[in-house]
């Protein structure tokens, strides 16, 4: 997990930061198959995460269309210019980074494996507990105290299951999280963004 305070974006209301500031704003997941390439390219979390903050988008070449906006974002990195894909499922709480591949007009969210989260919105909390009787009952079987705890949890080993979340799904995406614990449990749950925090309608232990 990382965290930045971003200084060089300069003016908020203009459109390349207006961009990398919605992405700051969500969770920032990677994909198994990208974190290997990531790894490859020896691009660490904070190196990804700075694309975000110094790099330049390529508008042209960004897919500002669709249900599924994707933008190209350059930067130098030790002495090499890179580029990164930065993708963001339309009412979604993730956004994606991405190794390019293909068209970017054809790009395709992923929907297999787990992601790992490496970056969270910059605010207190961002985690609402749906206010149910079987929630709060899970809640008590599995120790969990609060939102706060939910928020450390996520901030700690967080993962997205691509392959049962629903990225294009309406009214609202599904985004299927994982909780790795301590105790060697991992706890699932449904959740959805929900103005402006992460929706939690269930704790499970599968």
């Amino acid at each position: 997990m990382v965290f930045f305070f971003f200084r060089n974006r300069g003016c908020s209301w203009m459109p390349e930061n207006r961009v990398k500031n919605t992405f700051m704003g969500k969770v920032l997941v990677i994909s198994e198959a990208n974190q290997r390439i990531f790894d490859k390219h020896h691009l660490s979390d904070s190196m990804i995460i700075s694309f975000l903050n110094d790099g330049s988008v390529d508008f042209g070449g960004s897919k500002k269309q669709g249900t599924v906006k994707v933008y190209k974002i350059k930067k130098e990195v030790k002495g090499k210019n890179v580029e990164l894909w930065f993708s963001m499922p339309e009412d979604a709480f993730v956004a994606e980074a991405s190794w390019p591949k293909g068209s970017i007009q054809k790009f395709k969210s992923t929907t297999t494996g787990l992601g790992r989260m490496v970056h969270f919105p910059n605010v207190k909390s961002f985690v609402f507990l749906n206010d149910t009787d079987d929630l709060a009952e899970q809640m008590s079987e599995f120790g969990i105290k609060d939102e706060a705890h939910v928020q450390y949890l996520l901030e700690k080993s967080g993962l997205i299951d691509f392959s049962k979340s629903q990225l294009q799904a309406k009214p609202s995406p599904v985004q299927f999280v994982l909780l790795p614990r301590a105790n060697g449990d991992t706890l699932t749950s449904r959740t959805s963004w929900f103005k402006d925090h992460i929706e939690f309608y269930e704790l499970k232990n599968d």
